[in-house]
């Protein structure tokens, strides 16, 4: 089941999750392009008062529409290698080291599928899933980006650099400057979870290290905007021009 407008919008728009029933709260405009959307689909709409929909997403943050959906499909790691490795502009991939909490981790989807970003590989366990709340966080980006979970984030950073993929982590406390780095070549970009970082097992392996420089009094910055930064960072050193 997911919920929100911008989310279940572009399930309907892509087609590439199966969808059995929607729910919108009334007949109202702003439910209109998904009402034609789902019809067009032969998926049946049904109009519900909003006690049912909070007894459906207890959060009540639904914003008048639900969707029973399928399960988002992930890919196999070396699948998500190979096909970065197609693309025309230098392999550009994501891992994430343990991303726990799921708005964090719907904010990096959608940036990174805003940025360009070929794919994201996060771990099977000790990490948040592909929930309904990262769905809704993604704000649509979540149907688009190609996702892969990995039993073993360092092995997945190993298969990178063997395939000519330079392994780049942000570390806290790394000499280098994200800036510094030479971001336009085949890359993979490391980050960790909230408050404790990359573990020490995955950091080892990464190639490269940089930090974002802070000068205020508070010590980092939420993980989701250290990836906005970095993911821009690529965009600007690679050419703003597809």
């Amino acid at each position: 089941m997911v919920y929100g407008l911008h989310v279940l919008r572009e399930i309907l728009r892509s087609r590439r999750r199966p969808v059995s029933r929607v729910y919108v709260l009334r007949r109202h405009h702003q439910f209109r392009e998904i009402v034609q959307l789902a019809r067009t689909q032969g998926i049946p709409v049904y109009v519900e008062p909003s006690e049912r929909l909070d007894r459906m997403v207890p959060n009540g943050r639904h914003q008048g529409v639900v969707g029973v959906v399928a399960h988002k499909d992930t890919v196999n790691e070396d699948d998500l290698l190979e096909a970065a490795l197609r693309e025309p502009r230098p392999a550009w991939l994501v891992a994430l080291d343990g991303i726990e909490d799921p708005q964090n981790l719907g904010a990096i989807l959608r940036t990174g599928e805003a940025a360009g970003v070929h794919g994201v590989c996060i771990p099977d366990r000790r990490s948040v899933g592909l929930t309904a709340t990262v769905a809704k966080a993604s704000a649509g980006a979540l149907e688009y980006l190609p996702i892969a979970r990995s039993s073993n984030i360092g092995k997945f950073v190993l298969k990178c650099e063997a395939a000519g993929i330079t392994s780049i982590a942000l570390d806290p406390a790394a000499s280098t400057l994200y800036t510094q780095i030479d971001f336009r070549g085949p890359i993979v970009l490391v980050f960790g979870r909230e408050g404790t970082g990359i573990r020490p097992g995955v950091l080892s392996k990464c190639t490269e290290r940089a930090r974002i420089p802070l000068f205020g009094k508070v010590a980092s910055l939420n993980v989701s905007v250290a990836v906005a930064v970095v993911l821009y960072e690529v965009v600007r050193q690679r050419g703003e021009a597809r």
